[in-house]
Protein backbone atom coordinates (compact mmCIF):
# COMPACT_ATOMS: atom_id res chain seq x y z
CA UNK A 1 0.00 0.00 0.00
CA UNK A 2 1.13 3.53 -0.63
CA UNK A 3 2.74 5.42 2.22
CA UNK A 4 0.67 8.59 2.03
CA UNK A 5 -2.52 9.56 0.23
CA UNK A 6 -4.41 12.77 -0.32
CA UNK A 7 -5.27 14.02 3.18
CA UNK A 8 -7.58 16.95 2.41
CA UNK A 9 -10.48 16.91 4.84
CA UNK A 10 -14.11 17.20 3.79
CA UNK A 11 -14.24 20.95 4.44
CA UNK A 12 -11.20 21.63 2.23
CA UNK A 13 -12.53 19.28 -0.45
CA UNK A 14 -15.86 21.13 -0.56
CA UNK A 15 -14.06 24.47 -0.72
CA UNK A 16 -12.00 23.24 -3.68
CA UNK A 17 -15.14 22.11 -5.51
CA UNK A 18 -16.91 25.37 -4.72
CA UNK A 19 -14.01 27.52 -5.93
CA UNK A 20 -13.53 25.53 -9.13
CA UNK A 21 -10.07 24.33 -8.12
CA UNK A 22 -11.48 20.81 -8.42
CA UNK A 23 -14.78 19.27 -9.44
CA UNK A 24 -17.05 16.71 -7.84
CA UNK A 25 -16.52 14.05 -10.50
CA UNK A 26 -12.74 14.24 -10.24
CA UNK A 27 -12.89 14.11 -6.44
CA UNK A 28 -15.18 11.10 -6.53
CA UNK A 29 -13.14 9.28 -9.15
CA UNK A 30 -10.04 9.69 -6.97
CA UNK A 31 -11.94 8.27 -3.99
CA UNK A 32 -13.15 5.33 -6.06
CA UNK A 33 -9.59 4.66 -7.23
CA UNK A 34 -8.33 4.68 -3.65
CA UNK A 35 -11.07 2.27 -2.54
CA UNK A 36 -10.28 -0.09 -5.41
CA UNK A 37 -6.56 0.04 -4.61
CA UNK A 38 -6.62 -0.10 -0.82
CA UNK A 39 -9.73 -2.00 0.18
CA UNK A 40 -8.58 -5.49 -0.90
CA UNK A 41 -6.06 -5.34 1.96
CA UNK A 42 -8.47 -3.83 4.50
CA UNK A 43 -11.98 -5.14 3.72
CA UNK A 44 -13.70 -1.96 4.88
CA UNK A 45 -16.23 -1.39 2.08
CA UNK A 46 -18.79 -4.16 1.65
CA UNK A 47 -21.27 -2.70 -0.84
CA UNK A 48 -20.46 -0.20 -3.59
CA UNK A 49 -22.51 2.15 -5.78
CA UNK A 50 -19.81 3.81 -7.86
CA UNK A 51 -21.70 4.03 -11.16
CA UNK A 52 -24.79 5.41 -9.44
CA UNK A 53 -22.71 8.00 -7.60
CA UNK A 54 -21.07 9.26 -10.79
CA UNK A 55 -24.47 9.41 -12.50
CA UNK A 56 -25.82 11.53 -9.62
CA UNK A 57 -22.91 13.94 -10.02
CA UNK A 58 -23.53 14.22 -13.75
CA UNK A 59 -27.22 14.91 -13.10
CA UNK A 60 -26.31 17.74 -10.70
CA UNK A 61 -25.74 17.72 -6.94
CA UNK A 62 -27.55 19.93 -4.43
CA UNK A 63 -25.63 23.10 -3.67
CA UNK A 64 -25.03 22.24 -0.03
CA UNK A 65 -22.09 22.89 2.29
CA UNK A 66 -20.35 19.61 1.39
CA UNK A 67 -21.18 19.44 -2.31
CA UNK A 68 -18.95 16.94 -4.07
CA UNK A 69 -17.54 15.29 -0.93
CA UNK A 70 -17.60 11.45 -1.07
CA UNK A 71 -18.86 9.59 1.99
CA UNK A 72 -19.37 5.99 3.11
CA UNK A 73 -22.22 4.83 5.35
CA UNK A 74 -21.96 2.18 8.06
CA UNK A 75 -24.15 -0.84 7.38
CA UNK A 76 -25.96 -0.75 10.72
CA UNK A 77 -29.07 1.14 11.77
CA UNK A 78 -28.87 3.30 8.65
CA UNK A 79 -29.80 2.40 5.10
CA UNK A 80 -28.89 3.55 1.58
CA UNK A 81 -31.55 3.12 -1.08
CA UNK A 82 -30.68 0.26 -3.42
CA UNK A 83 -28.06 -1.34 -1.17
CA UNK A 84 -28.40 -4.31 1.19
CA UNK A 85 -28.80 -3.43 4.86
CA UNK A 86 -27.92 -6.61 6.76
CA UNK A 87 -26.01 -5.17 9.71
CA UNK A 88 -23.28 -7.77 9.29
CA UNK A 89 -25.73 -10.61 9.91
CA UNK A 90 -26.56 -13.61 7.73
CA UNK A 91 -30.10 -13.56 9.09
CA UNK A 92 -30.75 -10.14 7.55
CA UNK A 93 -29.31 -10.74 4.07
CA UNK A 94 -31.47 -10.62 0.96
CA UNK A 95 -33.10 -7.66 -0.70
CA UNK A 96 -32.14 -4.02 -0.70
CA UNK A 97 -33.30 -0.88 1.09
CA UNK A 98 -36.14 0.89 -0.68
CA UNK A 99 -35.25 4.34 0.67
CA UNK A 100 -32.54 6.29 2.43
CA UNK A 101 -32.47 6.80 6.15
CA UNK A 102 -33.14 10.39 7.19
CA UNK A 103 -29.46 10.87 8.02
CA UNK A 104 -28.38 9.71 4.56
CA UNK A 105 -31.00 12.00 3.00
CA UNK A 106 -29.50 14.91 4.95
CA UNK A 107 -26.04 14.02 3.69
CA UNK A 108 -27.36 14.03 0.14
CA UNK A 109 -29.11 17.38 0.61
CA UNK A 110 -25.76 18.75 1.77
CA UNK A 111 -24.34 17.69 -1.62
CA UNK A 112 -22.42 14.63 -0.43
CA UNK A 113 -21.81 11.67 -2.73
CA UNK A 114 -22.62 8.27 -1.19
CA UNK A 115 -20.18 5.63 -2.48
CA UNK A 116 -21.29 2.59 -0.49
CA UNK A 117 -21.53 0.96 2.90
CA UNK A 118 -18.91 -0.22 5.39
CA UNK A 119 -18.30 -3.38 7.37
CA UNK A 120 -19.60 -3.88 10.91
CA UNK A 121 -19.65 -6.77 13.38
CA UNK A 122 -22.92 -8.68 13.47
CA UNK A 123 -25.61 -6.22 14.60
CA UNK A 124 -22.88 -4.06 16.15
CA UNK A 125 -22.32 -6.45 19.05
CA UNK A 126 -18.53 -6.42 19.22
CA UNK A 127 -15.67 -4.01 19.86
CA UNK A 128 -13.92 -5.45 16.80
CA UNK A 129 -15.16 -5.68 13.20
CA UNK A 130 -14.87 -9.39 12.39
CA UNK A 131 -18.26 -10.62 11.13
CA UNK A 132 -18.57 -14.10 9.66
CA UNK A 133 -20.71 -12.66 6.84
CA UNK A 134 -18.06 -10.36 5.35
CA UNK A 135 -14.85 -11.33 7.16
CA UNK A 136 -12.62 -9.10 9.29
CA UNK A 137 -11.71 -5.51 8.56
CA UNK A 138 -8.05 -4.70 9.20
CA UNK A 139 -6.47 -1.64 10.73
CA UNK A 140 -4.60 0.54 8.19
CA UNK A 141 -1.84 1.12 10.74
CA UNK A 142 -1.23 -2.63 11.06
CA UNK A 143 -3.01 -5.39 9.16
CA UNK A 144 -2.56 -7.74 12.11
CA UNK A 145 -4.72 -5.50 14.29
CA UNK A 146 -8.39 -4.71 14.50
CA UNK A 147 -9.75 -1.27 13.55
CA UNK A 148 -12.10 -1.54 16.53
CA UNK A 149 -15.86 -1.77 16.36
CA UNK A 150 -18.53 -1.54 15.68
CA UNK A 151 -17.76 1.28 13.19
CA UNK A 152 -14.51 -0.43 12.20
CA UNK A 153 -15.19 -0.41 8.46
CA UNK A 154 -15.86 3.32 8.47
CA UNK A 155 -12.81 4.07 10.61
CA UNK A 156 -10.50 1.95 8.46
CA UNK A 157 -11.77 3.64 5.30
CA UNK A 158 -11.19 7.15 6.64
CA UNK A 159 -7.83 6.32 8.23
CA UNK A 160 -6.64 4.82 4.95
CA UNK A 161 -7.73 7.92 3.03
CA UNK A 162 -10.43 6.25 0.92
CA UNK A 163 -12.87 9.02 1.86
CA UNK A 164 -12.40 12.07 4.09
CA UNK A 165 -15.32 11.23 6.39
CA UNK A 166 -17.67 8.31 7.02
CA UNK A 167 -20.87 7.71 8.93
CA UNK A 168 -20.59 5.83 12.21
CA UNK A 169 -22.81 4.92 15.16
CA UNK A 170 -22.17 4.33 18.84
CA UNK A 171 -24.07 2.13 21.30
CA UNK A 172 -21.28 1.40 23.76
CA UNK A 173 -18.26 3.12 22.27
CA UNK A 174 -18.64 2.20 18.61
CA UNK A 175 -17.56 5.62 17.30
CA UNK A 176 -14.91 6.28 19.95
CA UNK A 177 -13.30 2.81 20.07
CA UNK A 178 -12.46 2.63 16.33
CA UNK A 179 -11.47 6.30 16.35
CA UNK A 180 -8.91 5.55 19.04
CA UNK A 181 -7.71 2.41 17.24
CA UNK A 182 -7.32 4.20 13.91
CA UNK A 183 -6.06 7.62 15.01
CA UNK A 184 -9.24 9.56 14.16
CA UNK A 185 -11.49 12.09 15.82
CA UNK A 186 -14.79 10.57 16.90
CA UNK A 187 -17.65 12.36 18.65
CA UNK A 188 -20.66 10.54 20.07
CA UNK A 189 -23.44 13.15 20.28
CA UNK A 190 -26.00 13.57 23.03
CA UNK A 191 -28.96 11.21 23.15
CA UNK A 192 -31.53 12.24 20.56
CA UNK A 193 -29.26 14.62 18.64
CA UNK A 194 -29.65 12.74 15.32
CA UNK A 195 -32.93 11.15 14.23
CA UNK A 196 -32.83 7.36 13.65
CA UNK A 197 -35.71 7.48 11.14
CA UNK A 198 -37.03 5.40 9.50
CA UNK A 199 -35.74 2.55 11.67
CA UNK A 200 -37.41 2.49 15.10
CA UNK A 201 -34.60 2.02 17.57
CA UNK A 202 -36.83 1.00 20.51
CA UNK A 203 -34.86 0.77 23.74
CA UNK A 204 -31.45 0.69 22.06
CA UNK A 205 -32.00 4.29 20.98
CA UNK A 206 -31.53 5.30 24.60
CA UNK A 207 -27.88 4.28 24.41
CA UNK A 208 -27.07 4.40 20.69
CA UNK A 209 -26.63 7.40 18.40
CA UNK A 210 -25.37 8.28 14.93
CA UNK A 211 -22.62 10.60 13.75
CA UNK A 212 -19.26 10.15 12.00
CA UNK A 213 -15.54 9.47 12.13
CA UNK A 214 -13.31 12.24 10.75
CA UNK A 215 -9.71 13.40 10.52
CA UNK A 216 -10.45 16.95 11.70
CA UNK A 217 -12.63 18.60 14.31
CA UNK A 218 -14.12 21.06 11.83
CA UNK A 219 -15.41 18.20 9.66
CA UNK A 220 -17.12 16.61 12.66
CA UNK A 221 -18.73 19.92 13.61
CA UNK A 222 -20.01 20.60 10.10
CA UNK A 223 -21.35 17.07 9.69
CA UNK A 224 -23.18 17.40 12.99
CA UNK A 225 -24.75 20.66 11.83
CA UNK A 226 -25.97 18.78 8.76
CA UNK A 227 -27.18 15.71 10.66
CA UNK A 228 -28.63 17.18 13.85
CA UNK A 229 -32.26 17.92 14.56
CA UNK A 230 -35.29 15.75 15.32
CA UNK A 231 -38.10 14.78 13.01
CA UNK A 232 -41.65 15.40 14.20
CA UNK A 233 -42.64 12.31 16.15
CA UNK A 234 -39.14 11.31 17.31
CA UNK A 235 -39.35 9.78 20.78
CA UNK A 236 -36.82 12.22 22.28
CA UNK A 237 -34.51 15.01 21.19
CA UNK A 238 -31.34 16.61 22.56
CA UNK A 239 -31.42 20.22 23.81
CA UNK A 240 -31.26 22.78 21.00
CA UNK A 241 -27.80 24.41 20.91
CA UNK A 242 -27.43 28.19 21.13
CA UNK A 243 -25.11 28.27 18.11
CA UNK A 244 -24.03 26.01 15.27
CA UNK A 245 -21.54 23.30 16.06
CA UNK A 246 -19.25 24.83 13.43
CA UNK A 247 -19.29 28.10 15.38
CA UNK A 248 -18.56 26.22 18.61
CA UNK A 249 -15.51 24.57 17.04
CA UNK A 250 -14.16 28.02 16.09
CA UNK A 251 -14.40 29.67 19.49
CA UNK A 252 -12.11 29.53 22.49
CA UNK A 253 -13.48 27.13 25.13
CA UNK A 254 -12.43 29.42 27.98
CA UNK A 255 -10.84 28.09 31.14
CA UNK A 256 -12.28 24.63 31.81
CA UNK A 257 -12.31 22.42 34.88
CA UNK A 258 -11.07 19.00 33.73
CA UNK A 259 -11.64 15.87 35.82
CA UNK A 260 -8.94 13.25 35.10
CA UNK A 261 -9.77 9.54 35.51
CA UNK A 262 -7.03 7.00 34.79
CA UNK A 263 -8.30 3.88 36.57
CA UNK A 264 -11.49 1.98 37.28
CA UNK A 265 -11.47 0.58 40.84
CA UNK A 266 -14.00 -2.14 40.03
CA UNK A 267 -13.13 -2.47 36.35
CA UNK A 268 -10.43 -3.99 34.18
CA UNK A 269 -6.77 -3.12 34.53
CA UNK A 270 -5.71 -0.09 32.53
CA UNK A 271 -2.62 -0.48 30.36
CA UNK A 272 0.15 1.97 31.32
CA UNK A 273 0.25 3.38 27.77
CA UNK A 274 -3.47 4.17 27.94
CA UNK A 275 -3.21 5.83 31.33
CA UNK A 276 -0.09 7.73 30.29
CA UNK A 277 -1.87 9.13 27.24
CA UNK A 278 -4.65 10.51 29.44
CA UNK A 279 -2.12 12.03 31.85
CA UNK A 280 -0.23 13.61 28.94
CA UNK A 281 -3.49 15.06 27.61
CA UNK A 282 -4.21 16.46 31.08
CA UNK A 283 -0.79 18.12 31.17
CA UNK A 284 -1.49 19.70 27.77
CA UNK A 285 -4.82 20.96 29.11
CA UNK A 286 -2.96 22.58 31.99
CA UNK A 287 -0.53 24.27 29.60
CA UNK A 288 -3.52 25.61 27.70
CA UNK A 289 -4.81 27.21 30.90
CA UNK A 290 -7.34 24.64 32.09
CA UNK A 291 -7.60 23.38 35.66
CA UNK A 292 -7.09 19.62 36.09
CA UNK A 293 -8.27 17.61 39.09
CA UNK A 294 -7.78 13.88 39.53
CA UNK A 295 -11.06 12.06 40.17
CA UNK A 296 -12.31 8.62 41.04
CA UNK A 297 -14.68 7.31 38.38
CA UNK A 298 -18.22 8.45 39.36
CA UNK A 299 -19.72 5.10 38.31
CA UNK A 300 -19.20 1.38 38.74
CA UNK A 301 -18.46 -0.60 35.59
CA UNK A 302 -20.07 -3.64 37.21
CA UNK A 303 -23.39 -1.78 37.15
CA UNK A 304 -23.04 0.06 33.83
CA UNK A 305 -22.47 -3.10 31.79
CA UNK A 306 -25.48 -5.12 32.94
CA UNK A 307 -27.88 -2.19 32.65
CA UNK A 308 -26.75 -1.45 29.11
CA UNK A 309 -26.76 -5.14 28.19
CA UNK A 310 -30.41 -5.58 29.19
CA UNK A 311 -31.52 -2.61 27.10
CA UNK A 312 -29.46 -3.66 24.08
CA UNK A 313 -30.31 -7.34 24.57
CA UNK A 314 -34.05 -6.75 24.63
CA UNK A 315 -33.76 -4.78 21.41
CA UNK A 316 -31.74 -7.60 19.84
CA UNK A 317 -34.49 -10.07 20.65
CA UNK A 318 -37.13 -7.78 19.19
CA UNK A 319 -35.13 -7.31 15.97
CA UNK A 320 -34.42 -10.99 15.47
CA UNK A 321 -38.01 -12.00 16.22
CA UNK A 322 -39.35 -9.39 13.80
CA UNK A 323 -37.03 -10.71 11.09
CA UNK A 324 -38.13 -14.29 11.69
CA UNK A 325 -41.77 -13.21 11.50
CA UNK A 326 -40.99 -11.50 8.20
CA UNK A 327 -39.35 -14.67 6.87
CA UNK A 328 -42.11 -16.88 8.30
CA UNK A 329 -39.81 -19.40 9.94
CA UNK A 330 -37.95 -20.38 13.09
CA UNK A 331 -34.37 -19.45 13.94
CA UNK A 332 -31.87 -21.74 12.21
CA UNK A 333 -28.56 -22.82 13.71
CA UNK A 334 -26.48 -20.78 11.26
CA UNK A 335 -28.61 -17.61 11.28
CA UNK A 336 -26.59 -15.93 14.01
CA UNK A 337 -22.97 -16.01 15.09
CA UNK A 338 -22.37 -18.01 18.31
CA UNK A 339 -21.90 -14.90 20.45
CA UNK A 340 -25.04 -13.24 19.04
CA UNK A 341 -26.99 -16.47 19.54
CA UNK A 342 -25.84 -16.62 23.16
CA UNK A 343 -27.07 -13.07 23.72
CA UNK A 344 -30.37 -13.79 21.96
CA UNK A 345 -31.03 -16.89 24.07
CA UNK A 346 -30.06 -15.07 27.27
CA UNK A 347 -32.19 -11.98 26.75
CA UNK A 348 -35.16 -13.88 25.34
CA UNK A 349 -35.79 -14.86 28.96
CA UNK A 350 -36.11 -11.25 30.14
CA UNK A 351 -39.34 -10.13 31.73
CA UNK A 352 -40.84 -6.65 31.72
CA UNK A 353 -39.68 -6.11 35.30
CA UNK A 354 -36.08 -6.90 34.27
CA UNK A 355 -36.18 -4.22 31.61
CA UNK A 356 -37.78 -1.74 33.99
CA UNK A 357 -35.09 -2.34 36.58
CA UNK A 358 -32.38 -1.78 33.98
CA UNK A 359 -33.97 1.49 32.87
CA UNK A 360 -34.25 2.66 36.47
CA UNK A 361 -30.60 1.82 37.09
CA UNK A 362 -29.59 3.70 33.94
CA UNK A 363 -31.30 6.80 35.28
CA UNK A 364 -29.54 6.42 38.62
CA UNK A 365 -26.17 6.11 36.85
CA UNK A 366 -27.01 9.24 34.89
CA UNK A 367 -27.56 11.18 38.11
CA UNK A 368 -24.36 9.77 39.63
CA UNK A 369 -22.24 10.80 36.66
CA UNK A 370 -24.15 14.06 36.32
CA UNK A 371 -23.19 15.01 39.86
CA UNK A 372 -19.54 15.10 38.78
CA UNK A 373 -20.31 18.01 36.45
CA UNK A 374 -21.05 20.23 39.44
CA UNK A 375 -17.30 20.28 40.09
CA UNK A 376 -15.87 19.89 36.57
CA UNK A 377 -16.83 20.87 33.04
CA UNK A 378 -15.42 17.81 31.27
CA UNK A 379 -14.25 14.33 32.25
CA UNK A 380 -10.97 13.06 30.75
CA UNK A 381 -9.96 9.39 30.58
CA UNK A 382 -8.31 6.92 28.23
CA UNK A 383 -10.64 5.89 25.42
CA UNK A 384 -9.50 2.26 25.61
CA UNK A 385 -8.39 0.50 28.78
CA UNK A 386 -6.07 -1.67 26.70
CA UNK A 387 -4.28 -0.98 23.39
CA UNK A 388 -5.83 -1.95 20.07
CA UNK A 389 -6.52 -5.72 19.92
CA UNK A 390 -5.13 -8.04 17.31
CA UNK A 391 -7.48 -9.70 14.85
CA UNK A 392 -8.94 -12.83 16.46
CA UNK A 393 -8.90 -11.75 20.10
CA UNK A 394 -12.57 -10.77 19.87
CA UNK A 395 -13.67 -13.72 17.72
CA UNK A 396 -17.44 -14.13 18.13
CA UNK A 397 -17.14 -17.83 17.42
CA UNK A 398 -15.78 -18.10 20.98
CA UNK A 399 -18.68 -16.66 22.98
CA UNK A 400 -17.18 -17.90 26.24
CA UNK A 401 -14.36 -15.33 25.95
CA UNK A 402 -15.50 -12.59 23.59
CA UNK A 403 -17.78 -10.83 26.08
CA UNK A 404 -15.02 -10.68 28.66
CA UNK A 405 -12.62 -9.12 26.16
CA UNK A 406 -15.20 -6.80 24.57
CA UNK A 407 -16.21 -5.38 27.94
CA UNK A 408 -12.59 -4.35 28.54
CA UNK A 409 -12.62 -2.17 25.44
CA UNK A 410 -15.91 -0.49 26.42
CA UNK A 411 -14.98 0.05 30.07
CA UNK A 412 -14.46 3.82 29.70
CA UNK A 413 -16.93 4.42 26.86
CA UNK A 414 -20.17 2.58 27.63
CA UNK A 415 -21.11 4.73 30.63
CA UNK A 416 -21.63 7.75 28.39
CA UNK A 417 -24.09 5.75 26.28
CA UNK A 418 -26.01 4.81 29.41
CA UNK A 419 -26.16 8.46 30.53
CA UNK A 420 -26.83 9.81 27.03
CA UNK A 421 -24.07 12.39 27.48
CA UNK A 422 -21.77 13.40 24.60
CA UNK A 423 -18.22 12.06 24.53
CA UNK A 424 -15.35 12.22 22.07
CA UNK A 425 -12.13 10.34 21.36
CA UNK A 426 -9.16 12.53 20.45
CA UNK A 427 -5.96 11.04 18.95
CA UNK A 428 -3.12 11.29 21.46
CA UNK A 429 0.16 9.42 21.03
CA UNK A 430 1.09 5.87 20.06
CA UNK A 431 1.41 2.58 21.92
CA UNK A 432 4.47 0.33 22.02
CA UNK A 433 3.62 -1.18 18.64
CA UNK A 434 3.26 2.20 16.97
CA UNK A 435 -0.54 2.11 16.81
CA UNK A 436 -2.58 5.19 17.74
CA UNK A 437 -3.93 5.88 21.20
CA UNK A 438 -6.99 7.95 21.99
CA UNK A 439 -8.15 9.92 25.00
CA UNK A 440 -11.80 10.50 25.82
CA UNK A 441 -13.49 13.71 26.94
CA UNK A 442 -17.13 13.73 28.06
CA UNK A 443 -19.52 16.57 28.90
CA UNK A 444 -22.99 16.95 30.35
CA UNK A 445 -26.05 16.43 28.15
CA UNK A 446 -26.08 18.92 25.29
CA UNK A 447 -22.39 19.68 25.67
CA UNK A 448 -21.21 18.83 22.15
CA UNK A 449 -20.34 22.47 21.47
CA UNK A 450 -18.09 22.60 24.52
CA UNK A 451 -16.35 19.37 23.47
CA UNK A 452 -15.82 20.60 19.91
CA UNK A 453 -14.32 23.90 21.07
CA UNK A 454 -11.92 22.03 23.36
CA UNK A 455 -11.09 19.49 20.65
CA UNK A 456 -10.24 22.23 18.18
CA UNK A 457 -7.93 23.82 20.75
CA UNK A 458 -6.19 20.48 21.38
CA UNK A 459 -5.93 19.80 17.63
CA UNK A 460 -4.20 23.15 17.09
CA UNK A 461 -1.85 22.67 20.05
CA UNK A 462 -0.83 19.08 19.24
CA UNK A 463 -1.78 18.25 15.63
CA UNK A 464 -2.47 14.60 14.92
CA UNK A 465 -1.83 12.66 11.68
CA UNK A 466 -4.64 12.82 9.13
CA UNK A 467 -5.01 9.10 8.85
CA UNK A 468 -2.68 6.15 8.94
CA UNK A 469 0.87 5.87 7.70
CA UNK A 470 0.05 2.82 5.66
CA UNK A 471 2.38 -0.12 6.01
Amino acid sequence: MEDQVDREDATATAEAVRSGASDARAVTERAIARIEKLDPGLNAVIHRRFAEALAEIDAGLPDGPLRGVPVLVKDLGTQVAGLPAAGGSRLFTGGAADRDSELVARYRRAGMVVLGTTNTPELGLNASTEPILHGPTRNPWSAAHSPGGSSGGSAAAVAAGMVPVAHASDGGGSIRIPSAACGLFGLKPSRGRVSPAPQPSTLSGLVSGHHAVTTTVRDSALLLDIAAGPLPGDAYAAPTPSETFTASARRDPGRLRVGLITSLPDGPAVHPASADAAVAAARLCERLGHEVTELTAPYRTAEVGPASAVVMGSDLVARVDARLDQLGRQLADDDLEPFTRLLYDTYSRLGAADVSRALRRMQEIGWEVGAAFRAVDVLLSPTLAQPTPRIGLLDTRRPETVYEHASVYAAFTSVHNVTGMPAMSVPFGRDGEGLPLGVQFAADLGGEGLLLSLAAQLEAAAPWPRGAVLR
